[in-house]
């Protein structure tokens, strides 16, 4: 008997699922060229556009060192799309928030990525809503 990591259908959802990545970020990259950011300094601004956060939280959301995160957010920073300023909550961490330009900017990468839009507006709003708590179930809370 198949397992789940060797049965055909698990297979194949694996492949599709790596193949929707693949082109969310090459459309993300592609958005981001537009605007003279790199894919990592898009998806920072991303993220911050949600949230202000310390460079090691954001460094843990990109599944990444927070060293990278630091030089990523330093040329944000140089190009006037983000700031850094001191946590309310702990005066001693600093975080690191959108600018209006760069809030305007994270809205406008948001709008140009139509590659997902247009298949999932093909499904029903209930076939989104399964999708999308699948997707949750699989990552086990991890985006919330």
């Amino acid at each position: 008997m198949a397992t789940p990591h060797t049965d055909p259908l698990s297979l194949e959802v694996i492949e599709l699922i790596g193949a929707v990545v693949a082109r969310y970020y090459e459309e993300y990259d592609r958005a981001a060229a537009e605007h003279s950011l790199t894919g990592a300094q898009a998806r920072v601004l991303r993220l911050l556009s949600m949230e202000p956060m310390p460079m090691r939280r954001i460094a843990q959301k990109l599944k990444c060192e927070p060293s990278n995160v630091t030089g990523i957010v330093d040329r944000l920073e140089a190009r006037g799309l983000v700031e850094r300023r001191p946590d309310p909550a702990d005066r001693r961490v600093k975080l690191a928030a959108p600018t209006e330009k760069g809030r305007a900017t994270a809205t406008l990468l948001r709008n140009s990525l139509d590659f997902a839009r247009e298949p999932l507006a093909e499904l029903s709003e209930e076939e989104r809503r399964v999708l999308r708590d699948l997707l949750r179930r699989m990552l086990g809370g991890e985006m919330e």
